[in-house]
Order: structure tokens, then C-alpha cells, then sequence
């Protein structure tokens, strides 16, 4: 089984759903397009997703680049915790702004952490 492209799959996923939950509070709030703001809760939603959209940039390719180097399931793993994350910082970003924090450390370390195992597989093995 390929953890990676699973675990990449699911992350687009999660980016495809996080759109359409801003449709619905589009809709539930009036906000009409192109309005961005107008409410608080669609607003919430809004940044939510356009915050997964910059952390997803750095993410793939991170998890890619990764899965060059090291175990399909232990780069997997650490995708999963990234995925984790983003439902988490979503659902706190909802509730209450100020408390997004552990849901955005469960998103950019496990990103740091596969950059820096793409890095360190670069610098210290062949591939051929």
C-alpha cells in the first residue's frame, strides 16, 4: 500500500471539503460572491481554507520529496499528522480563533519535519 500518495490524496481531499463547507456558510450567512467577508463565521471559514491552500504548497511537495529517501509508511505517518492538524486547527479556528495554535503546530511540524528529511536524504544518499 502507498502511504504517501493516500495520505496526498487525502490531503487534497480535505483541501476539496474545507471549499465546500465555506460554500455552505456562503449560503447560510448570505455572504454573495465575490464577497469575502460580511460575516464572522463565513469569514472563519474562509481563512480556514485559504490557509490550508498556503500550508498544502508546502506540504506535497515536502511529502513527496521525503518519500524519495525514506519508508512509504513512516513519511506516511507523518502526512497523517499534518491531516490531523488541519482538522483540528479548523474546527478550533471555528470555536475561537485564538485557540488555533495546536492545530497549526500539528500542521507545520510534520511539513518541517518531512522538509528536513528531504534534505537530509539529498544531502546523504544516492538515487539512481
Amino acid at each position: 500500500m502507498n502511504y504517501v500518495h493516500i495520505v496526498a490524496v487525502l490531503a487534497v481531499l480535505q483541501f476539496l471539503l474545507f471549499g465546500i463547507l465555506v460554500g455552505r456558510a456562503r449560503r447560510r450567512h448570505g455572504i454573495k460572491p465575490p464577497a469575502t467577508s460580511g460575516h464572522e463565521l463565513f469569514e472563519r471559514a474562509f481563512r480556514v481554507h485559504v490557509n490550508t491552500l498556503e500550508q498544502l504548497v508546502a506540504f506535497l511537495p515536502a511529502l513527496f520529496m521525503a518519500s524519495v529517501y525514506w519508508p512509504n509508511a513512516t513519511v506516511g505517518s507523518v502526512g497523517a499528522l499534518y491531516l490531523a492538524g488541519r482538522f483540528l486547527y479548523r474546527h478550533l479556528y471555528l470555536s475561537d480563533p485564538a485557540r488555533r495554535r495546536p492545530g497549526f503546530l500539528l500542521t507545520v511540524i510534520p511539513t518541517f519535519t518531512l522538509l528536513g528529511a528531504a534534505l537530509v536524504g539529498a544531502v546523504t544518499r544516492h538515487q539512481g
